[in-house]
C-alpha cells in the first residue's frame, strides 16, 4: 500500500505521524511510505532521516495527497487537507467530530473512509490510541496551569506547592482517566492540595493513592461547585468517548472564582467541558472570563513534538501495519469501532443525528 504523511497544518503543530524508524518498518514489510516535505522538522526528524530509510518524499500537500492511499496524520484535516483528500483515501487520524460539524459534513461530502484514533476501542472500553496524547495533555494542563498562575502571566501569583507559613494552592481536577490522572499526579507532586471528581470508584482510589494532599469525590453538583470556588487552578478532562464532552463547569461557578484564577479545558476537542470554554490556539492561548484565565488550545501535545511524535507513532505503528497489509481490517475490532465516516454515512453510533 502506498502510505502518505503529510505535514500538520494547524497552528503550531509540530508532531508527526510517523517516525522514521515506523516509517522503516513499513518500507521492509514492502509496503511505498511517502512524506511531505520537512513534516518531521519540528519534531527532529530531517528528510535526509526519511530518505535514508526508502521513504520517498513529496515536494508539497498535493503530491502527497495524490500518492497516498492511506492518508496517517495527528489532527483533524482543516482547508488546506480538505482540498485534497479524495473519495477513495483512507484517513486515519484524530477526528473529534463531535466537536466539529462542519467537517463532519464536509468529510461526508468527500465520501472518504476515516478511522479516528479517539474511537479505535478494545472490548474493555478502552481507548488505546488516545492514551499517550491525554498523558501528555494533562501534564501539559498543570504546568501551563502553574505559568498563568504567575502575576506577570495575570495569574493571582500564587505558587502551587507553598512554602512553610503559606498556603498551598488548590488544584481541582474533572476526570480521573489519562489525562486528568497525569495532571493530577503533577499537581500532587509538586505540593498542591487536589481535589479530583470522577464516577468511577477504581480511578477515584487510584487518585487517593498519590499522596495525603489528594481528595477523591463523587461528582455531586453541590460539590463541584463547593470545590471549585475556592480553586487557583481548575483543569477539565471529562470524556464520553467520540461524543461531546458535559459540561461540568457552568457559567456561574466561574462566576464564584477569584480573578486571577486559571481554567484549563483538556476537553476542548471533544467541544469542551467547561460552559465557558471557547477553542484557541498556541498563538493566541488565553481569554479572560469573570477574572479568570482560560486556556483551551486544542492541540496541546503539539508543544512538545519530539516527544509527543514519538510516543502516538509507537501506539499507532500496529494499526497503521494491519490497515495496510490486510484486506478484510474491518474485521479487527477495535479498528472497526474506530470508524466515524465511510461512503458518505456516519458511522460511529456516538456521531448518529450530528449531520
Amino acid at each position: 500500500m502506498r502510505i502518505g504523511i503529510p505535514r500538520e497544518t494547524k497552528t503550531l503543530e509540530g508532531r508527526v505521524a510517523l517516525v522514521p524508524a515506523a516509517c522503516a518498518d513499513l518500507v521492509n514489510r514492502g509496503h511505498e511510505v511517502w512524506v511531505e516535505h520537512d513534516a518531521g522538522l519540528k519534531s527532529g526528524f530531517a528528510n535526509e532521516q526519511y530518505e535514508q530509510v526508502g521513504v520517498r518524499i513529496a515536494a508539497d500537500a498535493a503530491q502527497l495527497y495524490e500518492q497516498g492511499e492511506m492518508i496517517v496524520k495527528v489532527k483533524e484535516p482543516i482547508a488546506g487537507d480538505l482540498e485534497h483528500l479524495r473519495s477513495e483515501h483512507l484517513l486515519f487520524c484524530y477526528l473529534h467530530l463531535a466537536a466539529e460539524p462542519a467537517l463532519t459534513r464536509r468529510l461526508l461530502d468527500i465520501g472518504l473512509t476515516g478511522i479516528a484514533f479517539e474511537s479505535v476501542e478494545f472490548d474493555d472500553g478502552s481507548l488505546p490510541l488516545l492514551a499517550p496524547m491525554s498523558m501528555i495533555a494533562g501534564r501539559i494542563a498543570t504546568q501551563v496551569g502553574t505559568h498563568l498562575l504567575h502575576q506577570p502571566a495575570g495569574g493571582k501569583g500564587k505558587l502551587l506547592g507553598g512554602l512553610p507559613s503559606t498556603d498551598r494552592g488548590k488544584v481541582v481536577v474533572f476526570g480521573a482517566g489519562a489525562a486528568g490522572g497525569n495532571a493530577a499526579a503533577l499537581a500532587a507532586a509538586a505540593g498542591a492540595n487536589v481535589v479530583v471528581f470522577d464516577k468511577r470508584q477504581d480511578r477515584l482510589a487510584q487518585m487517593m493513592a498519590l499522596g495525603a494532599n489528594v481528595t477523591a469525590l463523587y461528582p455531586y453538583d453541590e460539590y463541584c461547585a463547593r470545590e471549585v470556588a475556592d480553586a487557583d487552578l481548575v483543569i477539565g478532562a471529562v470524556l464520553i468517548p467520540s461524543a461531546r464532552a458535559p459540561r461540568v463547569v457552568t457559567d456561574a461557578m466561574v462566576q464564584t472564582m477569584e480573578p486571577g484564577s486559571v481554567l484549563i479545558d483538556i476537553s476542548v476537542d471533544q467541544g469542551g467541558c467547561f460552559e465557558t470554554t471557547r477553542p484557541t490556539t498556541w498563538a493566541d492561548p488565553t481569554y479572560l472570563v469573570h477574572g479568570v484565565t482560560h486556556f483551551a488550545v486544542t492541540n496541546m501535545p503539539g508543544a512538545v513534538p519530539k516527544t509527543a511524535s514519538e510516543a502516538i507513532c509507537a501506539t499507532i505503528l500496529p494499526y497503521v501495519q494491519h490497515l495496510a497489509g490486510n484486506a478484510d481490517w474491518r474485521s479487527h475490532l477495535p479498528l472497526a469501532r474506530g470508524i466515524n465516516v465511510a461512503d458518505g454515512k456516519l458511522v460511529h453510533p456516538a456521531l448518529q443525528g450530528m449531520a
